[in-house]
């Protein structure tokens, strides 16, 4: 045989972790999640948060404040509008506001990553092999995690204020601020007006009027499932935003509790399991 049997593993299963043992990828980081030296220095750590009801993570990391990759002038003016943003959403961070001076301004402290729940396509399981065994562990969520840049729309807003009032108050055709949100609705094309003359010809115009009716597609359905779907997004948002954040303190790996949580994966129990389900099934369930 060109690929022979090397090894055979015994599978050990254990649960001692459901519901608590998450997958959480980090799709835009590079580099291993962990505080950058020159924040370690002045004693920062990672910190952690949930709504548990929501199922909403954030997890905060220091930002490396070395003069080669850091601006201390942007970091005020984005601390100033994350601030702003938490005030407005009632996010407050507790935490960093009493770290904060009397009368010092708001600073760029950290990088928020926040979560977004992937629905699960199958059964998920973290594995390991200890020891010529397989010890399995179901894992009961996964979750992405970005970095928030709410801070951005924040300055956004306020720049297109600052155009608006600019554009009341004066005619200067300068525009100084960034460019527009490609967000944004595109604003109308001015209508240049016409000289209104007298008209020596008048036409016959026919209006009429027909009663719009379902199509085969079924276009009227699908507009009322739009507005059904924009109602339970918008109750999403208004509920999360409602929730109370709970503080969470973050282990790394080479913390204590990290250790004894890694070792709960693994089996201490050697009951055999008795597979009740044929192949038939098992190939469905696979397939499904």
């Amino acid at each position: 045989m060109d690929d022979p049997v090397v090894a055979v593993l015994p599978i050990h299963l254990s649960n001692s972790l459901v519901p608590n043992l998450h997958l959480h990828q980090f799709p835009l980081l590079f580099r291993p999640l962990q505080v950058p030296p020159s924040a370690a220095e002045s004693g920062k750590r990672i910190r952690a948060r949930l709504k548990p009801r929501v199922g909403r993570i954030e997890i905060h990391v220091p930002v490396d404040t070395r003069k080669e990759v850091w601006n201390p002038e942007k970091g005020i003016e984005y601390g100033a509008a994350r601030a702003e943003g938490d005030q407005e959403s009632n996010t407050h961070d507790k935490k960093e506001k009493n770290k904060q001076k009397e009368g010092e301004e708001p600073r760029l402290s950290e990088v928020r990553m926040s979560s977004e729940r992937v629905p699960e396509r199958g059964d998920y399981m973290l594995g390991i092999v200890r020891d010529g065994h397989l010890h399995l562990h179901p894992i009961s969520e996964t979750h992405q995690l970005r970095p928030t840049l709410t801070y951005l729309d924040v300055l956004s807003r306020k720049s297109r204020r600052s155009r608006a009032s600019a554009g009341a108050d004066g005619d200067s055709d300068s525009d100084d601020g960034p460019p527009p949100d490609p967000d944004d609705p595109t604003p109308a094309a001015p209508v240049a007006k016409k000289d209104k003359r007298p008209t020596t010809e008048s036409k016959e115009v026919q209006v009429t009027a027909k009663k719009t009716s379902e199509d085969k597609t079924g276009m009227q359905q699908f507009q009322g499932g739009l507005s059904q779907v924009r109602r339970e997004m918008l109750m999403m948002m208004r509920d999360e935003a409602e929730e109370a954040w709970e503080e969470l303190e973050y282990c790394d790996g080479e913390h204590e509790d990290s250790a004894d949580a890694f070792e709960s994966v693994f089996s201490k129990e050697s009951v055999k399991l008795t597979c009740k389900t044929d192949m038939v099934d098992l190939l469905k369930n696979i397939m499904s």
